[in-house]
């Protein structure tokens, strides 16, 4: 009997060690972890059709007179078999708008620190900072037509810090929930209370949610390939803050691609802001801009013509002169790796 056991044990062993080594060599066929270092670096001249060169559009980032400087940002992220991160790093004044939220403890350069686990083929979970999933528009540059930035993004929210399940239904619809900390507090929760945010996607279009703190938002994102050549982009949202006061815009962003290195599109945008940071019972603010997008190799070069006007004086510069309108123009230069 000694003998028979003994020799189960090591047949047993054999095939233990046998699966192990076919494990193994499995393991070699799948995909490899990666680690990726990019980023981007923007910079423009910016000039006002007007004599105060102070005055800008109210909203945020490309808003400083002559020459200057947008932000560096660094994305070193990890994708492993079934895990990984992302550290998003900024560095200059764009990106010191972006992260006001996070200037109580540290440094503000960190744009997105979070890690991921993909639990299935079908769902991913996130935990940490990460950009909003709300509008049209992102923080980076790079990933915008436009360089100015719309009302609607200006208004925010940017970030949000929390847990997020990301779930495929199927091949046209996806999920979204989260339990996120109150928005734009970005390094921790002092307020220990919570807001939800969903998003409904199909087919690229996105219908997205967000409540807590008697704060409710609702926007809706997509666009639409009408032909080869042209993009028809849209973004509509709500937003109400339980207090009588709130913002909303709607916005079409239409594109032409003329060739690989040029493409010119539009930006109108219509919005209201429901006495949220101005005192007026409603302020309207309609803007439209014209940018051109050249590229050669890593840098994109974006030439931009904008026109504001508001149903009050709120351009207001060095001079204290207001204004219900404003002109500018702006040439910027974006290097992505």
């Amino acid at each position: 009997m000694k003998t028979i056991f003994k020799s189960t044990a090591l047949l047993i062993l054999a095939l233990a060690t046998s699966t192990l080594s076919f494990a193994q060599e499995e393991e070699t066929t799948e995909p490899e972890k990666t680690f990726e270092l990019s980023g981007s670096v923007d910079t423009y001249f910016r000039y006002n059709l007007a004599d105060d060169q102070l005055q800008a559009p109210g909203t945020s980032f490309a808003g400083s007179p002559g020459f200057a400087i947008g932000m560096a940002n660094l994305i070193a992220s990890y994708e492993g078999e079934k895990s990984g991160f992302v550290a998003d790093l900024v560095f200059g004044p764009r990106g010191n708008d972006a992260v006001f939220g996070s200037t109580i403890g540290s440094s503000p350069i960190v744009n997105q620190l979070y890690a991921y686990y993909n639990v299935s083929e079908k769902l991913t979970l996130t935990i940490g900072n990460f950009n909003t999933f709300l509008g049209y528009e992102v923080i980076s540059p790079a990933a915008n037509f436009n360089y100015s930035t719309s009302y609607m993004f200006s208004y925010g929210p940017f970030s949000h810090t929390g847990i997020k399940a990301d779930i495929a239904l199927n091949d046209d619809w996806s999920l979204m929930l989260g339990l996120l900390n109150p928005t734009d507090m970005t390094e921790f929760n002092a307020l220990d209370t919570y807001m939800f945010g969903a998003q409904l996607g199909y087919k690229g279009q996105y219908l997205n949610f967000l409540s807590g703190m008697g704060q409710t938002q609702i926007d809706y994102t997509g666009g639409f390939n009408l032909s080869e050549s042209f993009y028809l982009g849209i973004n509509a949202t709500s937003f109400d803050s339980g207090e009588d006061t709130g913002f909303a815009g709607v916005a079409l962003y239409p594109q032409l691609t003329v060739s690989e290195a040029f493409a010119v599109g539009l930006r109108f945008e219509a919005f209201a802001d429901d006495s949220y940071v101005f005192a007026e019972p409603e302020l309207d603010n309609t803007s439209i801009t014209l940018t051109g997008s050249f590229t050669s190799g890593n840098i994109i070069f974006k030439p931009e013509f904008r026109l504001d006007s508001a149903s009050e004086s709120i351009f207001t510069g060095a001079e204290l002169d207001p204004s219900e309108s404003l002109a500018s123009f702006l040439v910027a230069a974006i290097y992505s790796f």
